[in-house]
């Protein structure tokens, strides 16, 4: 699957090692000068994919991970809106005011849905990878078990399509239901942030369902 990733930071490597393990094909944006470049060599030698830096930030990924912070969110949006037509996007932000440890999504939604309002209504928003750490993506797996991957979307193929890409990266999809349970997501990935000076995790905890 031709994938782009729109980031070049913890999460956006961890994420493109996992795609790389797959067999598939992450086209990297950037908007540090030489960022995308260093990750694209970086990650060159991992899994049979193939890694590249996306030419004067062209959009050919049929899926497209927005793996920036959630501050910078709509600019990003705006910069890409008609690249995004018609693309599944991987929402995997938690809207957190990290000074007060509480949600900064819009009133009674979460960001996810904030960001669909925002895109072309042929693009497929689908919230997965906001409750799972950086630290824990290069082996995608914690305590010897696969990391749960909680996926939320309104269309089957979006979802479908990341479900894939999930397991062929060696981690557990979960599909979480609609996009309206981003929020319930959301307050997850924002608790599992909060505890890790409690449990010392170091953010190198995960999530795991067992039943």
């Amino acid at each position: 699957m031709d994938v782009t990733m729109i980031g070049t930071g913890k999460m956006a490597r961890g994420l493109s090692t996992r795609l790389l393990v797959g067999g598939h094909s992450v086209s990297l944006i950037g908007h540090t000068p030489g960022k995308a470049e260093s990750l694209a060599a970086e990650l060159k030698p991992v899994g049979n994919g193939r890694i590249e830096v996306a030419k004067d930030g062209r959009i050919d990924g049929e899926v497209v991970f927005l793996a920036v912070p959630y501050s910078v969110t709509k600019s990003v949006i705006l910069t890409y809106h008609d690249q995004l037509a018609g693309k599944t996007l991987v929402d995997i932000t938690n809207p957190i005011n990290y000074q007060t440890m509480e949600p900064a999504s819009p009133d009674n939604i979460s960001g996810a849905e904030g960001l669909e309002k925002m895109l072309p209504e042929t693009t497929n928003v689908v919230k997965a990878f906001n409750t799972v750490f950086s630290r824990t993506l290069p082996d995608a797996q914690k305590a010897g078990v696969p990391l749960d991957v909680f996926i939320a979307g309104d269309n089957p193929q979006a979802k479908a399509k990341v479900i894939q890409l999930v397991e062929s990266g060696g981690m557990h999809p979960i599909d979480a239901g609609p996009l309206a349970r981003a929020r319930q997501l959301e307050a997850l990935g924002l608790l599992h942030v909060a505890l890790q000076s409690q449990i010392n995790g170091g953010f190198a905890s995960a999530i795991k369902i067992i039943s």
